[in-house]
């Protein structure tokens, strides 16, 4: 029998996530994939069944936070001014999201040796800003993650729903959201708005034996952590004083 709980269902919702994620990416840019180019609004509506999908699988094996994200989880945190779980989940969803970049590798394995572009396999893996300056990179961001969080709060709050969600709609309503950001906010920097989905997957791609890889670009790779994590705690703060 399986001993569901909390790092467990943060570790499973998180490996969820990368796979389906990474996969539509995968199938996008790689060569001979049956999605090749079907373009971004293909990526932006998989991303939203793929948080969607590991909500409910983190629920499935114990996580009824089911953050999947350590942006949400420090945001919740600051919110209610319990930080025990956060280097935790941080810890379990960076390995769910490396061993869902991992996975997907495998499942396109015939793929990686028949596309040229090293950029466009780095790209299944880590974000990539479309005009790299670190400055501008960093605010969206930043900004992005402000917005996820912002609004993910209100969805949640008393203050909005005196009652709450109904029972099983906040996943529905959170992967709408991500859908969303990903649409409005997501074209400059690739949307990361999570430091897990970026970062364990760029190790992924750093350690595997890839056919033709380049670099992880680990020069870029600090900007999808600190700018989610500084919007996530900004919006954190403000439920917190909002008490919402």
């Amino acid at each position: 029998m399986i001993a569901r709980g909390p790092l467990l269902g943060e570790f499973m919702g998180t490996f969820v996530l990368m796979l389906l994620g990474n996969g539509i990416v995968a199938g996008v840019l790689l060569k001979k994939s049956k999605a090749e180019n079907a373009g971004w609004m293909a990526l932006t509506t998989a991303w939203a069944f793929a948080v969607l999908s590991g909500i409910f699988v983190a629920q499935l094996f114990g996580s009824n936070d089911a953050h999947l994200n350590p942006a949400f989880t420090l945001a919740f945190a600051i919110k209610g001014q319990e930080f025990g779980k956060l280097l935790p989940f941080i810890a379990v969803q960076v390995a769910g999201a490396f061993c869902g970049a991992v996975t997907t590798w495998l499942f396109f394995y015939p793929h990686w040796k028949v596309t040229d572009d090293p950029a466009a396999k780095l790209g299944v893996f880590a974000t990539i800003p479309a005009i790299r300056n670190y400055g501008w990179n960093l605010f969206c961001e930043a900004m992005a993650t402000f917005v996820l969080v912002l609004v993910a709060g209100g969805m949640s709050s008393k203050l909005v729903l005196t009652t709450g969600a109904a029972a099983g709609l906040s996943p529905l309503l959170v992967s709408c959201l991500i859908w969303g950001v990903g649409l409005s906010l997501g074209g400059t920097t690739g949307y990361a708005i999570n430091p897990a989905r970026d970062l364990g997957p760029r190790l992924a791609h750093a350690v595997l034996p890839i056919a033709g890889k380049g670099g992880s670009d680990w020069a870029y790779a600090w900007v999808p952590i600190v700018g989610p994590m500084t919007g996530a705690g900004l919006a954190g703060w403000v439920l917190y004083l909002l008490h919402a």
